[in-house]
């Protein structure tokens, strides 16, 4: 069966995703993409995904350098429209860290180090360890079928919490290390 992309991505638009930057310097200048493919790999080692469209500026910008994964809040959409290549009048305000540029005011930023690229087809999966992080509160910026949404309110419980496979009540103890 020959897979529809235009329907397809109709498809995967019903996820709900958060909507990241994802930042790097070149040349000693910033530059950001908005990326709405990002997610957590790992704990140990502390990894992070996300996924560029290989065409793209920013996809070659990426390989071997530090990057940082700029979580937006709401409302910065404007931010997210910026880099997604609709430029805002105002100038982009930048912050320097240890492992490169990243947007003050966001939700939160996770800066990496390169840890590996992988082929994913049109795009370039990229692999960054963590070296630091920082998060604030607030709402995210949520992306649902093309549009930038709203948080509802939250659940009074965590679903998970009473279910078996909530991390927090699993009991290991039968687990053993291998001799």
């Amino acid at each position: 069966m020959k897979v529809d992309t235009r329907q397809l991505r109709n498809c995967l638009g019903h996820f709900a995703t958060g909507v990241t930057v994802i930042t790097t310097e070149v040349d000693g200048h910033p530059h950001g993409a908005t990326v709405n493919s990002f997610t957590a790999v790992s704990l140990d080692p502390p990894l992070v995904l996300v996924s560029l469209d290989r065409r793209t500026k920013a996809c070659g910008y990426l390989e071997d350098r530090p990057f940082t994964v700029n979580l937006l809040r709401e409302p910065q959409d404007d931010v997210a429209l910026h880099f997604a290549g609709k430029p805002r009048t105002e100038p982009v305000e930048w912050a320097h860290g240890e492992f490169g540029p990243r947007l003050p005011g966001s939700l939160a930023h996770v800066a990496c180090s390169p840890w590996r690229s992988y082929d994913g087809g049109d795009h370039v999966l990229f692999l960054g360890r963590v070296e630091e992080f920082e998060f604030t509160g607030g709402d995210p910026l949520v992306f649902y079928l093309g549009e930038f949404r709203h948080l509802g309110t939250a659940f009074e419980t965590v679903p998970w919490m009473e279910s078996a496979d909530c991390p927090s009540t699993l009991d290991f103890s039968w687990l053993r290390p291998v001799s």
